[in-house]
């Protein structure tokens, strides 16, 4: 059975444990060969004095007590009611999703890889435990602890695995104005970038990846052989195409168009959590889906009225484009088996994709809900830290229905609000006027304008209206959960800014004797109001240098909050989802 996931939580703090070079693990013959090699290739100038070994690696010495925080949850793969051609079909997705696991850790971090590989098969303690947490993170920085390293002292570079780690915004603005024929490759969702003696050049992922991206591409073509929907069988040959030319479009509109699938899949780079150079560099992700048609029948209430919900949002006409007559799928399924960012890091329980602006114009975009992801983070983690930190009477109040409902319509408000940025240089793309500040943006946006578009329909008498206050009980339980990961993860960002604004407006207070948190219900919709008007601003103007300033403004964990936060520190963080599937690495 292969190692369960980890995540980790608390402050960053400093990592003094030195590794000592004695006993020749695969981890300490990995540290000692890997310095040996540096030297060998970069000898010490005159002026530089070469510091030994020890002194330039650390590993933070609590793994062990960190690893515990998070509760194993087995995601079991039920094959009882399939036949023989779709357990062989689901192997071959998998399989294809393996290899963008691969590809995934060199955009992440590639010399966090080659540890990860060097302790493999150590069966030493430490070694399992190093393992484990860089599994966990798909590298050698933490998360969801504001990006700290546990192994080594340097940060990690803005640019992770796509653009060269000295690579200063200073000197690429400088090659940019001097190339600007580069600037779209430079700046391209789907390249990574490269010196080349002094110039820069873009190479494509296809290219750059092809040893994992073309036997991904025949691993799908061989599934949709396997398949007995031609919809779904279409869309997986579309994909195979698009893996091998990095355009997703066709795919896309195939994806988005297929109608209550028994299986489908997550299965490409979409997200940019990673790129904090540009905010622009995509990342691959992959998820196995077996639809769960019970709970996907309650979504109809949600979809009916999206068009509706948009039009009545606080933004100018202009700024959020019409909804009627774009197909707007959700899908509640089970994940037995996901890869790259969706492995690694904040376990997400939902998901809209794809993020292109020209399919959410054209087609819509599709809400997918991972229904065995839900149910674990709501038994082990939001109901406890509920509990624990919110006013007894209002505890009762969250639910797994009421976080459900706040899931739902954060997923559905990600294709919510404008398309494109209207700037004074004309429409650009949201993420790439906002920069680095767009993830969490477009993540504290989805919660807020979810919660607005919660009480639109209650007031409308389409969700009935004692739930309201369960709704809002749910959010601030949510935000509990997320912000233990900590400000620099995108989830924790949006979070602790939304917790910040509501305490600013007097709709949650901390009571000083007992340490719990108590939400005024009559304040919340106002405060949910103004806070959706302010985002959905900021992504209609593409204002970069606002979006700075807010974050800034309320972006810090208050003192009181981290206390109490410590003070349930015995609640799980996040699940540890156990696969039902091997998860190799090459």
């Amino acid at each position: 059975m292969p190692l369960p996931v980890i995540l980790r939580s608390g402050h960053r703090r400093r990592l003094i444990r030195a590794v000592c070079v004695g006993a020749l693990t695969p981890l300490s013959f990995f540290i000692a060969t890997f310095h040996s090699k540096a030297q060998e290739k970069a000898p010490a100038s005159p002026k530089t004095t070469p510091q030994p070994a020890a002194q330039n690696l650390v590993i933070s010495p609590d793994l062990k007590k960190e690893l515990a925080k998070f509760k194993p949850v087995f995601m079991p793969f039920d094959s009882a009611h399939l036949t023989a051609r779709e357990r062989q079909m689901v192997a071959k997705l998998v399989e294809a999703c393996q290899d963008l696991e691969s590809i995934y850790w060199r955009q992440s971090d590639p010399e966090g890889l080659k540890l990860y590989q060097a302790v493999s098969g150590s069966r030493a303690p430490k070694d399992i435990a190093l393992r484990r947490f860089l599994r966990i993170n798909g590298s050698r920085f933490d998360l969801i602890n504001n990006d700290a390293p546990f192994v080594g002292t340097a940060p990690w570079p803005p640019g992770r695995g796509f653009f060269p780690a000295d690579l200063t915004h200073e000197e690429f603005d400088r090659y940019i104005a001097a190339h600007p024929e580069q600037k779209a490759a430079l700046y391209d969702p789907f390249t990574v970038v490269r010196r080349k003696g002094d110039a820069l050049e873009a190479i494509p992922y296809h290219v750059a990846y092809r040893e994992w991206v073309d036997p991904a591409a025949k691993a799908l073509r061989d599934a949709a052989q396997l398949s007995d929907d031609p919809a779904f069988a279409n869309f997986l040959r579309l994909r195979a195409d698009a893996l091998q030319s990095d355009d997703y479009f066709a795919s896309d509109i195939a994806w988005v168009s297929l109608v209550n699938p028994k299986f489908d899949v997550i299965f490409a780079p979409y997200e940019t959590y990673l790129d904090d150079f540009l905010g622009v560099k995509t990342s691959y992700g992959a998820a196995v889906l077996v639809r769960n048609d019970a709970e996907s029948s309650k979504l109809d209430v949600f979809q009916k009225y999206v068009p509706d919900i948009q039009d009545s949002l606080p933004l100018a006409p202009e700024d959020r484009p019409s909804k009627r007559g774009l197909f707007s799928p959700m899908e509640v399924m089970d994940a037995p088996y996901r890869a790259g960012d969706l492995r690694h890091g904040y376990q997400a329980v939902a998901d809209n994709l794809p993020n292109d602006p020209r399919i959410h114009e054209q087609k819509g975009s599709k809400k997918i809900f991972f229904k065995n992801f839900m149910d674990a983070r709501v038994d082990y983690v939001i109901l406890p830290i509920a509990k624990r930190l919110l006013r007894t009477d209002e505890a009762a109040l969250a639910s797994a229905d009421g976080y459900l409902a706040t899931t739902m319509m954060h997923e559905i408000s990600h294709g919510l609000g404008p398309a494109f940025a209207r700037t004074s240089a004309g429409k650009r793309d949201v993420r790439e006027a906002i920069g680095p500040t767009y993830s969490g943006l477009e993540e504290a946006k989805a919660d807020i304008v979810g919660l607005y578009s919660l009480k639109w329909l209650v007031d409308r008498g389409n969700l009935p209206r004692e739930k309201l206050n369960g709704y809002y009980a749910s959010e601030v339980a949510g935000i509990f959960r997320t912000v233990r990961f900590g400000v620099a993860e995108a989830h924790g960002r949006a979070e602790i800014m939304e917790f910040n604004f509501f305490s600013e407006r007097g709709a949650i207070a901390r009571d000083a004797a007992s340490g719990r948190y108590a939400i005024d219900f009559s304040r919340m919709p106002d405060a949910v109001a103004a806070l959706a008007k302010e985002l959905l601003e900021i992504e209609a103007t593409g204002d970069r240098a606002r979006a700075e300033a807010w974050f800034a403004k309320y972006g810090s964990i208050p003192p009181e909050l981290a206390k109490s936060l410590e003070a349930a520190s015995d609640v799980p963080v996040d699940i540890d989802p156990v696969s039902a599937f091997p998860e190799p690495m090459r």
